[in-house]
């Protein structure tokens, strides 16, 4: 009896070693198959599951944009997390809005690099924000429907 146990319990074992390695081949094969913009592999798996997805395309690192404010540059920015409900909702209408204005709306990631959003001062998801000679000159929190975000755009970005 003691016997059949210990074969039950190694099969089990092998079984959770075997998921293991296959979960961690489907993730590198995910990460090998579409562009990665984030300069590491080491992704939370829905970070993974949006990169072939063009409306989280144009992704800005959080060195990029400190560089970019450093150097007195005008920027929007759409910060979400993938987790999040309400930028699901709200990507799939804001994106192609800004393609449509013409505007070049960069992504952040907080999910990646919420750490790195501390001065931004971001209290909730999605926010965009928009910035002017490296200084906030605008910002829309929440999911305010595609009036609103076209309401900022014409008085921030498109002025």
């Amino acid at each position: 009896m003691q016997k059949k146990l210990l074969i039950f319990g190694g099969v089990i074992v092998l079984l959770f070693v075997a998921l293991f390695f296959v979960t961690n081949y489907q993730k590198d094969k995910a990460l090998e198959d579409n562009e990665n913009p984030y300069g590491t592999k080491d992704l939370d798996q829905a970070t993974i599951d949006q990169l072939d997805d063009p409306n989280y395309g144009n992704q800005i690192l959080p060195d990029e944009l400190e560089e970019s404010l450093d150097d007195n540059g005008d920027v929007t920015v759409y910060f979400y997390s993938p987790l999040c409900v309400h930028c699901q909702n709200t990507t799939p209408y804001l994106v192609p809005l800004a393609e449509g204005n013409d505007i070049d709306l960069k992504k952040y990631n907080l999910l990646e690099f919420g750490e790195e959003a501390r001065p931004y001062m971001i209290e909730s998801t999605p926010t965009v924000i928009r910035f002017e000679d490296g200084e906030e000159v605008g910002r829309i929190v929440g999911d305010q429907g595609e009036e609103s975000f076209q309401a900022f755009f014409d008085q921030y970005v498109l002025n």
